[in-house]
């Protein structure tokens, strides 16, 4: 019985294109509850357990306020809180404030079509802040206000 050389076999296969070995075609199992997932489905799955879908929406109105009320208005204006469907907008003058009371039916309605999970059933518009004239160095006891605390 003469040997075989392993080596010439191996080269007359690559040579000739023929390979021993076949190989068998992937077999597609079912997934099984442990197998990684798309996690795009997990945070679905999440937000619906959790009950989360509202103060997702919330948190968008607050992130896309600029898209939702168009880059004048939210130059002037932002969004404080939002707490029992009530909606603070603070805005940098008090000019601003009264436009925006004025206009108040349409942002509202604006915001209820651009964020639809977002609970906001009243908006409430601010000024902006002042100093308080309450506390500090130059305070007098009786006061009337600004008017009295400068002598």
């Amino acid at each position: 019985m003469a040997k075989r050389d392993l080596a010439i076999d191996l080269f007359k296969s690559f040579q000739t294109g023929k390979r021993t070995k076949k190989k068998s075609a992937p077999v597609d199992l079912p997934p099984q509850p442990k197998d990684p997932q798309p996690l795009s489905d997990l945070l679905t799955n999440l937000i619906q357990e959790r009950e989360w879908k509202s103060g997702i929406a919330e948190g968008t109105l607050f992130s896309s306020w600029v898209d939702i009320v168009g880059p004048e208005i939210a130059q002037h204006a932002t969004p404080i809180s939002l707490l029992e469907g009530v909606l603070v907008i603070q805005t940098s003058s008090t000019a601003w404030a009264t436009q925006l009371r004025i206009v108040e039916p349409e942002i509202l309605s604006t915001i209820q079509s651009s964020a639809p999970g977002a609970l906001v059933d009243s908006i409430k518009t601010i000024g902006p802040h002042t100093p308080s004239w309450k506390r500090g160095i130059r305070t007098i006891r009786g006061a009337k206000g600004p008017r009295d605390t400068y002598g």
